[in-house]
């Protein structure tokens, strides 16, 4: 399962980063996807240092079909079929709901909805050619609870789940797994945005809340992206065959 394609979004920083640098660890050629070409690059540039094969898509809006298309094309061009599919673009802004105007709404969940629908849409058919093909979405624990300030990124991210269970069952006569990560608080620049609202409600300073998220972990801290990112390596590998529809937390156990 290893020297195969892997596409992932999100590739330049945090969770995506980590993603991409552990799958090209495990041999396999990845297309590193997302808007912005300067942390993708630097992504590519680590792989390339370690060995290791990626190729940059910038440009890369998950909410534009049309750059969609033109990606997953381009990726497929350059590296064959995609045989790993990575959904880990997202957007998590935080507001109290009566504050959560429409426009607001509506850019989280085409960001982290939509846009898991519209990348999976362009690349399913070639992860059905390459053959023991593996989608993984990136959700959250904000997929499988509620947490008060965040009501679109939920929204957002309990569809994400809703996905992923449907697609898997949709597939499940192939060979094609589909299954969700579902991060807890996790040590990347996302959460930064949670800290903010945390220190500007409580006049807490960032160290306070950082401390008070990781409270919410049973264990006493942040999850860390490596964490996530092994647990997406072990459900693309060829033991995880039987793994479909499955929304994994890690998260210390905060949710059971």
């Amino acid at each position: 399962m290893s020297r195969r394609h892997a596409f992932v979004t999100g590739a330049g920083s945090g969770i995506g980063k980590a993603i991409a640098l552990a799958l090209a660890g495990s041999g396999h050629a990845v297309s590193l996807a997302g808007r912005r070409a300067a942390p993708l690059e630097a992504v590519r540039d680590e792989i390339h240092a370690s060995g290791g094969k990626a190729f940059v898509h910038d440009g890369f809006d998950v909410t534009d079909a049309e750059a969609v298309e033109r990606g997953v094309a381009a990726a497929i061009e350059a590296a064959g079929e995609i045989a790993v599919l990575v959904n880990c673009a997202g957007e998590a802004p935080s507001a109290p709901f009566e504050k959560t105007d429409l426009a607001l709404w509506q850019r989280v969940l085409s960001i982290n909805l939509t846009g898991v629908y519209l990348v999976t849409q362009a690349a399913l058919a070639s992860v059905r050619r390459a053959g023991n093909g593996r989608i993984v979405n990136v959700a959250s624990t904000a997929g499988l609870t509620g947490y008060p300030y965040v009501s679109a990124y939920c929204a957002s991210k309990h569809g994400v789940i809703g996905l992923t269970r449907a697609l898997a069952l949709e597939l499940a006569r192939t060979d094609v797994t589909v299954n969700a990560v579902c991060p807890g608080f996790t040590d990347t620049p996302l959460i930064d945005g949670a800290l903010e609202t945390i220190s500007r409600k409580t006049g807490r300073s960032r160290e306070e809340a950082r401390a008070s998220l990781a409270r919410s972990n049973p264990q006493g801290r942040l999850v860390t992206p490596g964490e996530v990112a092994d647990a997406v390596s072990w459900l693309v590998s060829q033991g995880a065959g039987a793994i479909t529809g499955q929304a994994i937390a890690v998260a210390g156990g905060e949710i059971l």
